[in-house]
């Protein structure tokens, strides 16, 4: 039995925080279907929780978070050491936001804020590269729900090109030296979800046109279970 581990980096801001699941919780819902008998654990980082030794694990995923990969917080140090030990030892890794983020930074890539703004709603993404986990062929695009400002600068040393917008050229990544992958997107967030996010920060970091254009964007249908058998199915390829 396989056991896949949840870096929790963060966490829903409060004031909805009680209103839905976790997001390991929200995780486990989405890949659960897909790995029948895997277990899961989480590991709360940003709770001041300690990481685990990289090695004894079967597979991690890195969540997203408020945190940005430059900020000074006293988990962000031990984060990127541990992602890069995870990567030596060929522990299969997943990064979400900014864990797409974190991985990148911690193996090579420029990650910052973009000249672009903040990017919330459905977001689009052309496939650019088919990996065996996508299941060829797949298909020429895909869509999630975003909410994010920090990207991805630079390709990483090694890292292939999988998907990418206009608004985010990196939105996709996968390390085949280092048995990792990454989005940018959210496929965890339901779309009730992504605008209860949106609307608790309506205001402060979004405006209300900006927050009534994304929960538009979000009544089509996005690519969550998709992009979640691609995460299952790299998790199966990798040897765990």
């Amino acid at each position: 039995m396989n056991t896949l581990t949840i870096i929790e980096t963060g966490q829903a801001p409060e004031g909805i925080r009680a209103d839905w699941p976790s997001y390991p919780a929200m995780f486990e819902t989405l890949l659960a279907p897909h790995l029948p008998g895997w277990t899961y654990q989480s590991v709360a980082l940003s709770r001041g929780q300690t990481l685990p030794d990289p090695a004894g694990l079967d597979a991690i995923l890195i969540t997203g978070s408020p945190a940005g990969v430059y900020d000074d917080v006293p988990w962000m140090t031990s984060l990127m050491d541990f992602i890069r030990w995870a990567a030596n030892a060929q522990v299969p890794q997943i990064g979400i936001c900014f864990g797409h983020q974190a991985i990148a930074h911690a193996l090579g890539a420029k990650v910052a804020k973009s000249d672009k703004g903040w990017g919330i709603g459905r977001h689009v993404y052309d496939v650019i590269a088919a990996p065996s986990w996508m299941r060829a062929p797949p298909p020429d695009t895909f869509s999630l729900g975003v909410s994010h400002q920090d990207q991805v600068l630079t390709l990483p040393p090694g890292a292939l090109q999988v998907a990418r917008s206009d608004f985010c050229e990196f939105a996709a990544l996968a390390y085949p030296g280092a048995n990792a992958i990454s989005f940018q997107g959210h496929p965890e967030f339901s779309p009730g979800f992504s605008c209860a996010l949106y609307g608790v920060r309506k205001g402060t970091r979004f405006s209300e046109d900006m927050v009534e254009d994304a929960e538009q964007s979000l009544q089509t249908p996005i690519d969550n279970d998709l992009v979640g058998a691609w995460m299952a199915q790299f998790l199966l390829r990798a040897g765990t």
